[in-house]
This record gives structure tokens, C-alpha cells and sequence, in this order.
């Protein structure tokens, strides 16, 4: 499957940008094999786009919420009924297996888009008693041209979900997907393309150096949506200071997972391996890479928890019987690998699966990685502490439940983190003390559409996915108080 040569959409045209030069991609299961090609946007595209969104913006804002979240649900229905082909494009340009990862990633972004426009009518505001001689009350009004920057690993999950945030609420978008998994937001964009009107999503693709840092210092940019790493997202906290303009941030994680003793079942190792990812190549700011056992417990869950790994089918991520893909490029390839070989080496470390991947073989033909599982590791470790964003899981034990909250906690992160047990109780105690934006218990499953996501610390602030995020991200209150006796 070739997707050919694709454009940008900017003011409801698909162009190619300014300098005709395009971004080759690679499709990571067959490494130097390119899958389509997208537009090398620059800062005068991303002037067109801003001045694009800026125009339609006035328009926009005044369409009633109720008109606007019809239009959202048209989209996600549409949506859903390519959803084979979205899926197809993701699974070329990430890497990610089409069962298990590509197509739930395109029904998610059809699901985001009809639960935004489910709740579009929400956008509202509140009176206070003053008095009867006084009328006060607030509203919620759009911001203004929004710029929205998303990773590789979810590409359409996240373009759907600053898309439908933002243009729900009434502002109007210009969205830079990463350089390296352009092809399906851009399809997403073509679908939203034909509900909405010109101008009210402008899709820019480019470097994020070349087009990413023009966006966010662009003077008409009235707030940015960010999802990404924690490095990438110091700069454009600088470049929302420089202007004062608001920011959302959702950086990486080292989320952790406690496995009390009384967990120690195989419903539980299939939560611990669906919270780390694996199917998605550990590449996920949620997963659980973190797993704290209790000693009692350490060696036997490892035992079964390596036995499922073990099991499963690594490869191309356009078969349907693949279960993990492969790692979205070179770059990132060797950035794992040296992050196993730092892992390992560390005294008293013990490597249970995975390791480096094989020089030759099936699996050399792509960037293709065995789960990963090294035991006895020490909190304190480079492996333990970092974001690895890859299929590697450290075990750490625990014999006491204060040793586990304290370990769990020293991290300069605070996304995710997943506790398992049976006891309700020690459960939420737990829950309540762990430093992180999004806790679960007894499940290892992604976001929900609804559920108020986001990290604390070093991962981030402001919240998205649900309405309270919309309305806290993407509207800006206004008080008004009248004088009845005037």
C-alpha cells in the first residue's frame, strides 16, 4: 500500500507548501521502504494557516454549540466508516499493529468526535444571586485560533482530540501533526474537511523545527494544545510566556504499577501487560513501565507475566494475526536499544525476556523489538527513571506498603499509575497518595473519552478529554452584571 503524495489543508484547499518541498515517510516494518509523502511546511505555511484560522474565526464562534456538536458527530460517523482504511495508514506510518493498536486508535478518534459533539450544548455558563435588583452571570466564549501540535505514537486518537476540543468549543484550529505520521491525521482532515467550513481547521505538516516552533510563536496563535515530550515541551511553555498566552501540556511519564500480594493471578497479568503497552510498543505516555511487586509475590507473577509475553506474535503491523509492531524509526530504535544495554549491565540486574533484537532474521527487516522485562532493578537506576518510550519493563520488589507509595512516587513525573488488589480500601488509600493525574485500579485500559486527563509534576498541566477539560482548555470565562434599577 503506497499513499502516495498527500497536501496540506489550509483555508479548505489542499495545497503543497510554499517551497513544493515534501517529507518522505518511512513505514518502520520494512526499514527504507516509503509509504507516501507529505508537505515540508515552513513558517510562511504557518502564516497561511493562522491567517487562514484567524479570518474564520469570527464566523465561527457565533455558530450555536448545538449546530456545531452535530457537526462533530457527522464526522465521527464518518469517520468510522473508513475506519479500515484510517486504520491501514496507521499501522504504514507507525508501525503500530492494525488489530490490536490501528483500528481501536481510528474507532477512539470516531468515539472522540461524537462525544465532544454529544456535549456541545454543555458550553455554558452560570448566574449568581447578587440581589434582586442585580443580574450576574457568566459565559463561556472560544479563545481564538488554537495551535495544536501532536506525537507520532497516537497520531489520530490526539489529532481527533485537540480537532473536536477545540473546534466544539468554537475556536478555530491550526493542527501540525509529527513529522514522522502525517499521512492518516491528514485523512482524518480530508473527512473533517467536508462538514466544516474553510478556515476552521488548517492542517500544516512539516519539522517541528521548521514548522512546529513557528506555530507556537505565531503572534495570532491565541493558545496552544501540546502533547509530546517533556523536552519539546519546555519550549513551548517559553514560547507561550514570550506571548502570555495559554497552554496545555500533556509531556511523558514513568508511571508506576503496585501489585499487592493478593494479586498475584492471571487476570492481573493481563492488566499489568495491557497498562505497559506492549502491544503498542511501550510507546505510550501511560504505560506502566514501572512495576513494583511485592516480594512474597515477585518471582511467581514475573513467571507468568514472562510466559505471556513469550507467547505473543511480533511483526507486520498489516497482518492480522501480528500482536506488537515495530518502533516508529531508526532514532528511537537506538534510543531503546541503549537504554536495555544500560539496563542490563547494571549490577545485579537480570534480564528474564527480550534484550536486544536479533541482527538478522524476520525481525531485523524492521524496527522490530522483543518485550522486555529486567528484573531486580534499583528505583535509583537510569532505566528506572527515565522515559524509555519503548516495549521495556523494569520489576522492582517491595515488602512494605509505605516502601511502594515512596518508590512510586520519586519520580519527576506523575501521569499515569495502575494498583492492583483486592482490597478496596488499600486500594483508594493508595490511590489518593500516589502523585499522578490519572490512577487506575484493577485495570490496565487507556482513556475513555469523558474521563478529565492529564499529569502532575514534570508531565504536564491542564486537563483534556473530557468536558470539564474542553472547557477549562478551550473557553475563557466572562463575567456581566447588570444594573435592573438603572
Amino acid at each position: 500500500m503506497d499513499v502516495g503524495r498527500q497536501r496540506m489543508l489550509i483555508n479548505g484547499e489542499w495545497v503543497e507548501s510554499l517551497n513544493g518541498q515534501s517529507l518522505p515517510i518511512e513505514n518502520p516494518g520494512r526499514k527504507g521502504t516509503i509509504v507516501g509523502e507529505a508537505p515540508r511546511g515552513r513558517a510562511e505555511d504557518v502564516d497561511r494557516a493562522v491567517q487562514a484560522a484567524a479570518n474564520a474565526f469570527e464566523k465561527w464562534k457565533c455558530v450555536n454549540p448545538r449546530d456545531r456538536g452535530k457537526l462533530m458527530i457527522k464526522i465521527g460517523e464518518a469517520i468510522e466508516a473508513r475506519m479500515n482504511e484510517i486504520a491501514r495508514i496507521i499501522a504504514l506510518e507507525t508501525g503500530n499493529a492494525i488489530r490490536t493498536q490501528s483500528r481501536p486508535e481510528a474507532m477512539l478518534a470516531a468515539d472522540i468526535f461524537r462525544y465532544f459533539g454529544g456535549i456541545a450544548s454543555e458550553i455554558k455558563g452560570e448566574t449568581i444571586p447578587l440581589g434582586e435588583n442585580l443580574l450576574s452571570y457568566s459565559r463561556r466564549e472560544p479563545i481564538g485560533v488554537v495551535g495544536g501540535i501532536v506525537p507520532w505514537n497516537s497520531p489520530v486518537g490526539l489529532g481527533a482530540l485537540k480537532i473536536a476540543m477545540a473546534i466544539t468549543a468554537g475556536n478555530t484550529l491550526v493542527l501540525k501533526p509529527s513529522s514522522e505520521a502525517p499521512l492518516a491525521v491528514l485523512t482524518i482532515a480530508r473527512i473533517c474537511s467536508e462538514f466544516l467550513p474553510p478556515g476552521v481547521l488548517n492542517v500544516v505538516t512539516g519539522t517541528g523545527s521548521e514548522c512546529g516552533i513557528p506555530l507556537a510563536n505565531h503572534p495570532s496563535v491565541r493558545k496552544l494544545s501540546f502533547t509530546g515530550s517533556q523536552e519539546i515541551g519546555k519550549t513551548i511553555m517559553e514560547a507561550a510566556a514570550e506571548r502570555i498566552v495559554p497552554v496545555t501540556l500533556e509531556l511523558g511519564g514513568k508511571s508506576p504499577q503496585i501489585v499487592f500480594p493478593d494479586a498475584d493471578e492471571s487476570q492481573v497479568v493481563d492488566g499489568v501487560f495491557l497498562a505497559m503497552r506492549f502491544t503498542r510498543q511501550g510507546q505510550s505516555c501511560t504505560a506502566g513501565s514501572r512495576l513494583f511487586l511485592h516480594e512474597s509475590i515477585y518471582d511467581s507473577f514475573l513467571e507468568k507475566l514472562v510466559k505471556k509475553l513469550k507467547s505473543l506474535r511480533i511483526g507486520d503491523p498489516l497482518d492480522e494475526s501480528t500482536d506488537i509492531g515495530a518502533i516508529i524509526n531508526r532514532t528511537q530504535f537506538e534510543k531503546v536499544c541503549s537504554y536495555v544495554e544500560d539496563g542490563i549491565r547494571q549490577k545485579g540486574a537480570l534480564l528474564l525476556t527480550g534484550g536486544l533484537p536479533p541482527s538478522e532474521g524476520p525481525l531485523s527487516q524492521g524496527y522490530f523489538m522483543e518485550p522486555t522485562v529486567i528484573g531486580n532493578v534499583r528505583n535509583e537506576w537510569r532505566i528506572a527513571r527515565e522515559e524509555v518510550f519503548g516495549p521495556v519493563l523494569v520489576a522492582i520488589p517491595w515488602k512494605e506498603e509505605e516502601e511502594a507509595i515512596r518508590m512510586a512516587n520519586e519520580s519527576h513525573y506523575g501521569l499515569a499509575a495502575f494498583i492492583w488488589t483486592h482490597d478496596i480500601g488499600k486500594a483508594l488509600r493508595t490511590a489518593h497518595r500516589i502523585e499522578s493525574g490519572w490512577v487506575q485500579i484493577n485495570q490496565g485500559v487507556g482513556i475513555v473519552p469523558g474521563q478529565s486527563y492529564g499529569g502532575f509534576k514534570q508531565s504536564g498541566f491542564g486537563r483534556e478529554y473530557s468536558l470539564e477539560g474542553m472547557l477549562e482548555s478551550f473557553t475563557q470565562r466572562k463575567s456581566i452584571t447588570i444594573n435592573l434599577q438603572f
